[in-house]
């Protein structure tokens, strides 16, 4: 179809009421032509036995869509017995279920992400909630290509929480309005076009960036609908009609244009908000200050090295590796140090490390796990592998002691069932070291600390003899082979990454 528009209808909850959705239509492209294709947003079935007996037409092929239509999941327990399966399907001729969540690709190109239901408030989440781990089996694949510049069309059922700051205001009260996880979702997946539905009102934003102004190259504009429930007694919009080129037809520069309306993205968190608060001591030590390379909502962070995203935390390949397997673990939102984290994170982090151990003992490697809260402004928590049969346990342990003596630093065993946060407040400078044997090693920084100490001691004859690539500025790989490395990395953890796992 190369570069030529599609023609697309989008309705609000249709509750049932499908003959008075396909007659609107009929009437629609009676007076302006054929329409390509009907999403739906929100409940598409009613529960009542005349909104049954209305479907069960369509069902039988007595009635028949008069246009492709393609719904979402049940966002209410009374409609789940009209999906039998979490994955998408045909339930009448013309009318597709598209599925719990994932990614629709027409065959123009045209790219339409979704998530049904409402967010889970509860564990084991009802049928027709969503969970955090949906949201990031969709997120996941999609951001860490270097080349994921945004989708067409998100479809969600519930609005993204605080989707009207910066923006106009909908005509409903907003305290309670809106899911925090789709928020995210669209942070991350930057649609051209947003729709959902279930709040029983119309609601066009304002366009909104996807970009920072004079700090990151321009990118395409994000506009957010929300349309009421078919034949609504308040007259209000619920269905919306526009063209599209797919954004892989279109030119560059056409797709970024920006309107005059456009404002500022309202998921984005401005630094003060989204920084934890600085501990006083890290001025003395020089801690740099500006954008951080690590938190996963910034511009700066290179999602092209991310191999995992969890609810809290994330895994990447570490920039310059020591090996072609060596990984950071890092939380998602901007915290200093292990102490400082939250208990939910921390939980998340165990798990990430329980996983990762597995992952390197599948290959015949042992796990060494390091932290240096020293001149750095987010967690990263280094995660090396060392082949069983280079060296015992014991002998990394020797290893990182005797550099210790060398550069006259007290290196002090931790007994076993000890917190970090017993020994460290936040906002001690520390560095810390943790064996697959459980054993961890603490050293409280008092002054100068060298900051390759981690990378030296494993680099070094005595673990894995590769002396030349203690300091990672001397080991950048291209943005091509950092992209390989990460693909390797990512195919091979799979089989153990939990957030994948249904």
């Amino acid at each position: 179809m190369g570069d030529q528009p599609l023609r697309v209808l989008v309705c609000g909850d249709a509750e049932g009421r499908i003959d008075v959705l396909f007659n609107r239509v009929r009437t629609i492209q009676k007076k302006s032509g054929q329409f390509d294709l009907l999403l739906c947003v929100g409940d598409f079935f009613g529960s009542s036995p005349e909104t049954q007996a209305e479907w069960e037409q369509y069902k039988s092929g007595a009635k028949k869509a008069p246009i492709h239509t393609y719904i979402l999941g049940a966002a209410c327990h009374e409609t789940i017995k009209h999906f039998t399966s979490s994955d998408g399907c045909e339930l009448a001729e013309n009318i597709t279920y598209l599925g719990r969540r994932g990614i629709f690709t027409g065959v123009s190109g045209l790219q339409i992400a979704y998530v049904s239901g409402r967010e889970a408030q509860q564990e084991p989440a009802p049928a027709h909630c969503f969970t955090p781990k949906d949201v990031n089996t969709l997120m996941a694949p999609l951001v860490s290509s270097s080349k994921f510049k945004g989708v067409d069309i998100l479809l969600t059922s519930q609005w993204p929480r605080g989707a009207w700051q910066y923006g106009n205001n909908p005509d409903i009260n907003t305290k309670f309005c809106g899911s925090a996880a789709i928020a995210t979702l669209a942070e991350a997946l930057k649609p051209r076009y947003h729709f959902a539905g279930l709040e029983g009102t119309h609601y066009e934003r304002l366009p909104y960036r996807n970009h920072m102004v004079l700090q990151e190259s321009a990118q395409h504009v994000s506009r957010f609908i929300a349309l009421a429930s078919v034949n609504n007694p308040a007259k209000k919009k619920y269905l919306y009609a526009f063209s599209i080129v797919p954004m892989k037809n279109m030119d560059p520069v056409e797709l970024v244009k920006q309107p005059q309306d456009v404002t500022e993205n309202p998921y984005r968190k401005s630094g003060k908000e989204s920084r934890k608060q600085k501990p006083a001591s890290t001025a003395d030590l020089g801690e740099p200050t500006g954008p951080c390379w690590f938190c996963l909502a910034s511009p700066e962070v290179e999602k092209h090295l991310v191999i995992s995203i969890g609810t809290h935390c994330y895994m990447a390949l570490a920039k310059g590796c020591l090996t072609p397997d060596h990984v950071l673990l890092l939380p998602i939102g901007h915290y200093q140090s292990v102490v400082d984290l939250a208990a939910e994170v921390v939980e998340e982090l165990e798990r990430y490390k329980a996983v990762v151990r597995d992952f390197y003992k599948s290959r015949g490697r042992r796990c060494v796990l390091f932290e240096r809260n020293y001149r750095s402004q987010h967690l990263q928590l280094q995660v090396v592998p060392v082949p069983v049969d280079k060296c015992a346990t014991d002998d990394i342990k020797e290893a990182f002691m005797v550099q210790a003596q060398e550069q006259q630093m007290e290196l002090l065993e931790i007994p076993e069932h000890t917190d970090l946060k017993q020994i460290a407040q936040p906002g001690t400078p520390y560095f810390y070291v943790e064996l697959d044997s459980g054993e961890k090693l603490f050293h409280r920084i008092k002054k100068n600390f060298p900051l390759q100490f981690g990378r030296e001691v494993l680099a070094s004859e005595a673990v894995l003899n590769i002396p030349t690539r203690a300091d990672w500025r001397e080991c950048k790989y291209s943005r091509e082979e950092e992209e390989s490395l990460t693909k390797k990395v990512r195919e091979a953890f799979e089989p153990f990454d939990f957030t994948l796992q249904d």
